[in-house]
Parts: C-alpha cells; sequence; structure tokens
C-alpha cells in the first residue's frame, strides 16, 4: 500500500472517529446549548448592553398574507428601560420572548385600529403579560374609539381560561386582579387630528389620525424620547399628515404595499379562476402605501432613516426585496431597509447615531 493511500486511510478513519463522537455527543451538546439559551432569555435584565435612547424592534412585520418568516404586525418601542408595543399581530408575542423583550414588561399597548391582523394576537399578549410577572393590573390597551368593544370581547373569550389558570397555578402565580387589560380610548378626528397620550419630561407619545379607509378610525403614532424620534405609521395609504408628523424624525417606520408584485398575485389569481381573491388583490391596493410613496414622504419629511413593515406581498428570497423596494432609493436619499422580524433599530439618547440589529433567537 503506497503512503499516499495510507495517510488518505487514516485521515478516513479519523474523520469517521471524529464524526461519530460527535453523533454520540450531539444530545448532551444541545441539551447544554438549550440551558444556556434558557439562562440568557431569563436573564434579570434583558435589556442590559442597550445604551439609553429610543429603540425600535420589529417583533412582527407581516400581513394577512400567509409568510412563514413574518409574525403579523407588532412593533416593538423601548424609551429607555421602559417597554411599549403597537398593535398585536398573530406570533408577535412569541417573538417579543424570542428576542428577550419579555412580555411581562410590557407597560402599554397601543393598537393602530382594528383589523384583524392587528388584534389576532391580543389574547395571547395579555395572557402573557399576566402570567409571566405576574402582573397585579391589567395592561393598559389605548386605542381610538371602539377599543372598548374589542378588548371587551377578547376578554370575554378568555374568561374560562382566566378560571383554569388560577385553579392550576394559584392566585400568587396568576394574580386574579391582573387578567386582561384595561382600555384607554382616545378620538382623533378631522377636527382633532392628533392627540397626546403621554406627556412626561423626557417621553411623549402622540396618536394621529392616518387614511385607512374605509377603516375608521384609523391612527399612526410618534414617539419621543430624550431628542430622539420615531413615526409608525400603521396601514395608511399615502397620507399628509404622517408626512407632517415625521418631520425631521429619526426612523419613519411605515407600512408598504408593492402595487407591482400584487398585480401578480391578482393576475395569478384571475388564471386559476379565484375570481374573490382577485378582487382582494385590486381592492387592498387602494389603501396602502406603496414603497415609493413612502420614500417621497421620508424624502420630503427630511427623515434620517426608512424601514418597511407590515410587507406586502410576502417576500420568500431577499431578491425579491429590490422589485419591493422598486424606485425608493433614487427617490429617497437616505438608508433604506426592508424590515424583518427581530430588526431592531437603537437611537441613543442626544445623539444622531443610529445603529440597526436583529434581536432575534434562532434555533437551528
Amino acid at each position: 500500500m503506497s503512503r499516499t493511500r495510507t495517510l488518505i486511510l487514516g485521515l478516513g478513519v479519523l474523520l469517521l472517529g471524529l464524526g461519530s463522537g460527535l453523533w454520540i455527543a450531539r444530545e448532551p451538546l444541545a441539551l447544554k446549548a438549550m440551558s444556556r439559551a434558557y439562562e440568557k432569555g431569563m436573564a434579570a435584565d434583558p435589556f442590559q448592553g442597550l445604551p439609553d435612547g429610543l429603540h425600535v424592534a420589529l417583533c412582527g412585520s407581516g400581513s394577512p398574507m400567509p409568510d412563514p418568516s413574518r409574525a403579523g404586525p407588532c412593533t416593538a418601542v423601548l424609551a429607555g428601560h421602559r417597554l411599549f408595543v403597537i398593535d398585536a399581530g398573530t406570533g408577535g408575542t412569541k417573538n417579543l420572548s424570542l428576542m428577550n423583550l419579555p412580555p411581562a414588561r410590557v407597560e402599554a399597548l397601543f393598537l393602530t385600529h382594528f383589523h384583524s391582523d392587528h388584534i389576532d394576537g391580543l389574547g395571547e399578549l395579555l395572557l402573557q403579560h399576566w402570567g409571566t410577572g405576574p402582573a397585579t393590573s391589567p395592561l393598559p390597551v389605548y386605542g381610538p374609539t371602539g377599543v372598548n368593544q374589542v378588548l371587551d370581547g377578547v376578554m370575554a373569550a378568555y374568561a374560562q381560561d382566566r378560571g383554569y389558570r388560577i385553579a392550576h397555578h394559584g392566585e400568587t402565580v396568576m394574580p386574579p386582579s391582573g387578567f386582561g387589560g384595561v382600555a384607554r380610548p382616545f378620538d382623533v378626528d378631522a377636527a382633532h387630528p392628533q392627540t397626546v397620550l403621554i406627556d412626561e419630561p423626557d417621553l411623549k407619545v402622540t396618536a394621529f389620525a392616518v387614511n385607512h379607509e374605509p377603516v375608521h378610525p384609523a391612527v399612526g403614532y410618534l414617539f419621543v424620547y430624550k431628542g430622539r424620534r420615531v413615526v409608525i405609521s400603521g396601514d395608511t395609504a399615502a397620507s399628509p399628515r404622517v408626512e407632517a408628523m415625521a418631520s425631521k424624525a429619526d426612523l419613519l417606520l411605515h407600512e408598504g404595499l408593492s402595487p407591482a408584485l400584487v398585480e401578480l398575485q391578482r393576475k395569478a389569481a384571475v388564471k386559476a379562476g379565484r375570481s374573490n381573491l382577485a378582487a382582494i388583490f385590486r381592492d387592498i391596493q387602494t389603501y396602502h402605501t406603496s414603497p415609493e410613496q413612502a420614500a417621497g414622504i421620508a424624502q420630503r419629511a427630511g427623515v434620517r432613516d426608512l424601514m418597511f413593515t407590515h410587507i406586502v406581498p410576502p417576500l420568500p428570497i431577499r431578491a425579491l426585496e429590490g422589485p419591493f423596494l422598486g424606485k425608493s432609493r433614487q427617490i429617497f436619499s437616505g438608508p433604506i431597509q426592508v424590515g424583518h422580524d427581530g430588526d431592531m433599530v437603537s437611537l441613543p439618547a442626544n445623539s444622531t447615531e443610529i445603529k440597526i440589529s436583529n434581536r432575534l433567537i434562532r434555533f437551528p
């Protein structure tokens, strides 16, 4: 046997041995990795390492359309170490935990409107806020007129589950007083298109009316914290009010619908004889904003960074992000991102710095 052949055979035996050893050790290694992940996820201070400032994280960047990579509409805002959530789409609460943003730490929920995809995860958020704290008082749920009805319905649906949880875990773990949410309704209309909901020395939160007709009321939100400004558009057609509120904002988080890509969906539905779907794909284009329109809003408003969420249609591969954006990069001179679940934009207090990261824990 030649020396070369002997070396190759010896190397093969060595690799086989290493592979066998790793295969045998795979379960203990997996358990150790999971233990570390749990320790990190349950750390006493989940916000450790974040600078004081305004941080915006996507707990859900999707829409009603099925998308395995995106949860329903959900945005987390951290002002210092205070955690707020805007909208509660399906899967958003799970993503909060996967981003080490504990639902128990949520101080308030702000709803933009009552389309199903923005509230269908509301029960899960209320439950996780209650039981993983434990909460001793309900979660404040801000929303335009009608939020009482929405919240009453969700709490009625969960009334039996409330009893199960208390009976199983006891009142120390599941305090009866902490169940559910408490509505904080506000009015916005043509005469009063905006209203201040929180007005404190370091934090101001303003709701403002947007155009999502026939959905009414519908609002966006402006967060201002220690010199940093973030505007969240909510669902809206291209809106002069969004543009006005976004003036000189550090970040505009805007919904985005690509008419060209949705038109591909409509044509496929027509070809398949799915007339109902074809009508929906036609209709949704009238009350959303194209990426090019949002880029124009951001440019005229002097926004520093533009990120898209509520992505329509789903983009199963990154190569579709260019067609989704269209000519947006030619219209807006600043940075543009197509948002993904877990993305976080950090705006340190009293500075102009913008940092982008992703906090989502991904399992192999």
